[in-house]
């Protein structure tokens, strides 16, 4: 597995429990009155589009967890490049058990193949920068750390996990604490009270608010949420590499590279996750 501190073989495993629960419940009885209980098969995993390959890992951990009698050959590693005909891997065992893993395995995989395929694509588009693409917390309920490990896959950075692993503080946060003096100082004092060391961003929707930060400095990250090209140039300046920036705000494939070039340290991509096609992947008997 990739070294990243969401993803331990622990969490893995609940989340495979978590889903045959959902999808096999009291029986697969589809399989269980067709198929024999000694009757052996061998399946394989059929690429059918061009892109990155991701969730082979998960796979066998998913076909292992259920039946760890199944023999599993892997073909492809996570992260590499797939063209339609390739063979990702092969299994082989219980027909019973191959039948009844088959559509977890498929859901995993296809969702995190068109995230790494869509992460890779995004990032040689910005390979000339210095700019790195990042994933958000638009993710699908209870499905984020695998969206995030195939964003990593792909390529990208993952942003903080969750809530409670860093301090985002966003217009609203900015609002209700009247202010972003207020809403920095407030988050100081908190922390320091709970024993915390996490890092802080702060999210800046004009160059007024940029100033604003950086006089009251003391935190780590500053981002300039749905800004034009030109002011975002302006703070690019303004900051002069004093903190990190990311940009952020309903940016799109069509305007990723111009965001990019005004010299942005990362830029954070929603749709990486929400608004992504899965891949066209199929597990077929031979």
């Amino acid at each position: 597995m990739e070294n990243l501190p969401y993803l331990t073989s622990e969490k893995i495993h609940e989340f495979i429990r978590l889903a045959f629960l959902e999808d096999v419940g009291s029986g697969d009885h589809s399989t269980l009155g067709s198929i024999p209980n000694n009757q052996t098969g061998q399946a394989q995993l059929l690429i059918k589009e061009s892109g990155i390959i991701a969730g082979i890992e998960l796979a066998e951990m998913i076909f292992h967890q259920f039946d760890p009698h199944l023999q599993i050959e892997k073909l492809l590693k996570d992260g590499d490049s797939v063209n339609s005909g390739d063979i990702g891997l092969r299994v082989m065992g219980s027909a019973a058990s191959i039948l009844t893993t088959e559509r977890l395995v498929l859901n995993c995989i296809q969702r995190m193949s068109g995230i790494a395929s869509k992460t890779h694509q995004l990032t040689k588009m910005i390979a000339h920068t210095k700019a790195r693409l990042m994933d958000t917390r638009k993710t699908t309920p209870n499905f984020r750390m695998i969206e995030k490990w195939a964003v990593v896959l792909g390529g990208g950075l993952n942003h903080r996990f969750a809530l409670y692993d860093m301090v985002m503080l966003k217009d609203n946060h900015i609002d209700f604490a009247g202010g972003i003096s207020n809403a920095v100082q407030n988050v100081k004092r908190y922390l320091a009270k709970e024993g915390l060391n996490l890092k802080i961003e702060v999210e800046t929707r004009n160059l007024k608010e940029v100033e604003e930060v950086l006089a009251l400095g003391g935190i780590d990250y500053i981002m300039l949420d749905n800004m034009d090209y030109e002011t975002m140039r302006k703070a690019v300046s303004m900051v002069d590499g004093k903190y990190p920036l990311e940009a952020s705000g309903g940016i799109t494939e069509e305007t990723l590279k111009d965001v990019a070039e005004c010299g942005v340290d990362y830029i954070s991509v929603g749709a990486l996750t929400h608004h992504v096609r899965s891949m066209d992947i199929s597990l077929k008997a031979y």
